[in-house]
């Protein structure tokens, strides 16, 4: 369950860098087009979302400490903040759809938090990398067996 929660927390950190690279595409598209962010969408209100759920479960399964856990849990709010900043960002505008200095303020917002999200991915990939190093007590062949033995025990048994 470690390595699969390593897993998920590396494609969930490269759904994150894709969603910039995705925000460059739909902002430099031209002509400028509706269409524009779609992929940049689809990252953020279905990709994202899905891939963190898992990333969750999977710390769990890995029975992960409570803070890393909960560290997982920590995109999935700021990718529901990242959704209302960037609905408030576009109810922002002036009369004929233009941009506001307000409206600009949010979408500001809207990338710090983008980059605030991708530091607690990589902060949830190092925690579930390390967690996965190391292995429990249980789970090595000599457990229960003290160190001085160990190895004279299984050579013995090999030979």
């Amino acid at each position: 369950m470690r390595k699969i929660f390593v897993i998920l927390s590396a494609v969930l950190l490269v759904a994150f860098a894709l969603q910039f690279v995705f925000a460059a595409v739909g902002a430099f598209t031209r002509p400028a087009v509706d269409g524009a962010y779609v992929l940049h969408s689809v990252n953020g209100t279905a990709v994202i979302p899905a891939l963190t759920l898992l990333t969750i479960l999977f710390a769990v399964l890995a029975k992960a400490p409570g803070r890393l856990v909960g560290l997982a849990v920590l995109p999935l709010g700021l990718v529901l903040v990242q959704a209302l900043l960037a609905m408030f960002a576009n109810a922002a505008t002036d009369s004929v759809g233009g941009s506001t200095p307000i409206g600009l303020t949010i979408a500001a917002l809207h990338a710090v938090n983008g980059i605030i999200a991708v530091h607690v991915v990589v902060s949830v990939f190092q925690a579930a990398r390390d967690l996965a190093r190391s292995t429990p007590a249980s789970a090595t062949p000599t457990a229960g067996v003290p160190r001085s033995v160990g190895p004279a025990v299984r050579a013995e048994g090999s030979a």
